[in-house]
């Protein structure tokens, strides 16, 4: 008897043979480039700016993070939404900076995005690149990093608003 049903092992070998374009489009519809704010009154200008990369998927598409994980060599997959029971999406995330300057965006910049995302991976990696400077420990460069994030549309609430960031 046979079955039209890809098996698991089956599933696992397509994976593999995913090019970096697809996952560069699976981005543009299903990734997200974070930058939030979160107070720190320990930090000298009481701001910490927290960069994160998110990418999610039905749990049928499990197995694509899986493999973009393994491809970019970083990252860890959970549960999307664990106390929504009716969520069962995976997201993978990379938050580690050395991760994100050495692994995630070398990827992006060898496959660009086309959409607004990619404005939004711009101010992300131009945000990594002036942490890594250590410009986000200044009045000036947190200022510079606030007005760069509080630029893009986003359709979710905001935590902080800008002016609360850069008084």
């Amino acid at each position: 008897m046979s079955s039209d049903n890809v098996t698991d092992a089956d599933n696992q070998q397509v994976t593999k043979k995913i090019s970096d374009e697809y996952f560069a489009g699976f981005v543009e519809g299903e990734g997200c480039f974070y930058i939030g704010f979160g107070k720190r009154n320990d930090l000298p200008l009481k701001w910490q700016i927290i960069t994160e990369f998110h990418v999610s998927q039905n749990p049928g598409g499990k197995n694509i993070l899986e493999s973009f994980r393994d491809r970019l060599g970083c990252g860890y997959i959970k549960p999307n939404h664990p106390k929504n029971p009716k969520d069962k999406s995976w997201v993978l995330i990379v938050k580690n900076r050395s991760d994100l300057m050495k692994k995630l965006i070398p990827f992006f910049d060898r496959h660009p995005l086309y959409s607004t995302k990619q404005k939004e991976y711009l101010i992300f990696r131009d945000t990594l690149f002036q942490i890594e400077q250590g410009k986000h420990l200044t009045k000036k460069g947190l200022y510079k990093i606030a007005q760069l994030v509080y630029s893009l549309p986003r359709i979710t609430k905001k935590r902080y608003s800008l002016s609360e960031i850069i008084s």
